[in-house]
């Protein structure tokens, strides 16, 4: 970012830019994160024209993070943030109605935003589940399948998901997975790896 945004120079060489660049720093470290959902959202839609739009945003967060501080401080982050989450959500749907996300088949506590915290959910089939925002913290997932499974910005600390598929899983990330407990047969996303400490389970 210095090197991008400050002509690179750090804020230990430029102090009285110190307060520029902090903020600077948590603008472009949210553009990245939307980056990265945007590109899973890319990756995962069916529909061509969904893929276009994915890729239009995607390209115009891209331009920001490569623009100069002026249009980077003066842009709506907010209204940003909506119009992804619009998107990711638009995904969202698509993917998990393939697998009859619609149909009963979940528990109407399998929901977006549930607090399921120590939850017994082990050797489930809960495909197609909407577990965004979810409280999943020590739920026991070992053995089941979370394929196409919205877990955005779900609480996965201490979970257990030794056996479980979540090569499928939507919008899942590393910091997520880190928190959580998993083994050798636990199978992620192949843009994540599984954590060392995994090990000692």
């Amino acid at each position: 970012m210095s090197q991008q945004l400050f002509s690179g120079v750090s804020w230990r060489e430029r102090p009285d830019a110190q307060q520029h660049m902090f903020a600077a720093f948590k603008t472009v470290k949210q553009l990245h994160e939307m980056l990265w959902y945007l590109a899973e959202a890319q990756e995962r839609t069916y529909d061509p024209d969904a893929a276009d739009e994915v890729r239009e945003l995607a390209a115009a967060i891209t331009a920001l993070t490569r623009g100069g501080l002026a249009e980077l401080f003066s842009t709506d982050i907010d209204a940003l943030h909506m119009e992804v989450r619009a998107m990711l959500m638009e995904v969202s749907q698509e993917v998990r109605g393939s697998y009859c996300a619609e149909v009963g088949h979940l528990e109407p506590n399998i929901a977006a935003g549930a607090d399921l915290a120590g939850s017994n959910l082990r050797a489930r089939r809960l495909c197609g589940a909407d577990l965004r925002g979810a409280c999943l913290i020590a739920v026991d997932l070992r053995g089941s399948d979370l394929t196409a499974v919205d877990l955005l910005g779900a609480d996965l600390r201490d979970a257990r998901l030794e056996g479980a598929d979540l090569s499928g899983a939507l919008y899942v990330t590393q910091p997520q997975v880190n928190a959580a407990r998993g083994s050798a047969d636990t199978q992620l996303p192949d843009a994540l790896s599984a954590p060392h400490h995994w090990t000692d389970f």
